[in-house]
């Protein structure tokens, strides 16, 4: 089968498309026949090595990719009748493993990472959902708040942001979101009760509509000690870049990391159906052959993309 990985890191221009032996589905695994992958911030971080630490010694080529949709072709031994051959499905791949990831024809996961596709979403649509949704729970439930509490959400109008305020309306929480100007009207569409400006001295404008702080904050700008001064003595933030602090004032700093959470089915099938009643909005920016990987991940660093990046990979690779 075809993918698209690297055998070297660095920038966009290493992705390749690979040939690689046919995967075979094991004990409690499914074998998927990709149609789209999502491109993530991640997968540039398996790119350039900087995760090299997370391949335990094991040799190029390296396949990124954590967000597949596409349909069961066939389940090994043991899976329960949950999924069957031919049904609609998306997964969260860890693509740190011997399996690799998503931008591939074929992918072999855990079963317990696979779950029906939102009805009425296509597959570029669906492949948006689970890395940055999970992303998203995981870092609410580490804040762990109440109804009607406080919570901030930086880089709102990004993809895992954008997923933290419409989690954080379900769950009852007042959300206060950051937002350029030109992206203020898709946040309040989002659904946040409240929008200041972006920007590194956010803290500030968050404090002038929560004068004793958040009791929360998802950072999803990436602004770590930044963040600090908006949140109350005693608070939480949850950062996706894994920093640790030091914070004062009793905050409680919590790195987010998903691959935990891979195999979660319940919490991924919740996500999955709050995509079909519309809970969650899934987001596609653009859709590019998989073969244009690299240009996807050019576009991805550049910036100001709304959404997602999608590979297609139903029409097979050159």
């Amino acid at each position: 089968m075809k993918a698209v990985g690297v055998r070297e890191f660095g920038g966009p221009e290493v992705l390749r498309v690979l040939e690689l032996p046919d995967p075979e589905p094991a004990e409690d695994e499914v074998l998927i026949r990709v149609h789209a992958a999502a491109v993530n911030p991640t997968d540039t971080v398996l790119r350039t090595g900087a995760a090299v630490a997370r391949f335990n010694g094991r040799q190029p080529p390296y396949v990124p990719g954590m967000d597949a949709a596409g349909v069961v072709e066939r389940l090994g031994p043991g899976v329960d009748d949950r999924l069957r051959v031919g049904q609609r499905v998306i997964a969260l791949v860890v693509p740190y493993g011997p399996r690799g990831g998503a931008y591939a024809e074929r992918i072999v996961v855990p079963a317990a990472s696979v779950v029906p596709a939102p009805e009425g979403a296509d597959f570029p649509a669906a492949a948006t959902l689970l890395m940055n949704a999970m992303t998203a729970r995981v870092a609410l439930d580490l804040l762990a708040l109440r109804p009607g509490q406080t919570v901030a959400v930086t880089g709102a109008a990004g993809a895992f942001g954008g997923y933290a305020v419409q989690l954080a309306k379900a769950d009852g929480l007042r959300v206060i979101a950051d937002a350029a100007p030109a992206d203020e009207e898709l946040v309040r569409a989002l659904g946040a009760d409240e929008v200041v400006a972006r920007g590194d001295d956010v803290a500030d404008r968050i404090r002038e509509l929560a004068p004793g702080g958040v009791d929360g904050l998802a950072d999803g700008a990436v602004l770590d000690h930044l963040a600090l001064p908006a949140i109350a003595d005693g608070g939480r933030l949850a950062v996706v870049r894994g920093w640790t602090g030091p914070a004062s004032r009793g905050i409680t700093v919590h790195p987010v990391t998903v691959a935990p959470s891979a195999a979660d089915t319940a919490a991924l099938d919740r996500l999955a159906r709050q995509a079909e009643d519309g809970t969650l909005t899934l987001r596609v920016a653009r859709v590019l052959p998989a073969s244009d990987a690299a240009e996807a991940h050019r576009l991805l660093a550049a910036g100001g993309i709304r959404g997602r990046l999608v590979l297609d990979l139903a029409t097979g690779l050159t």
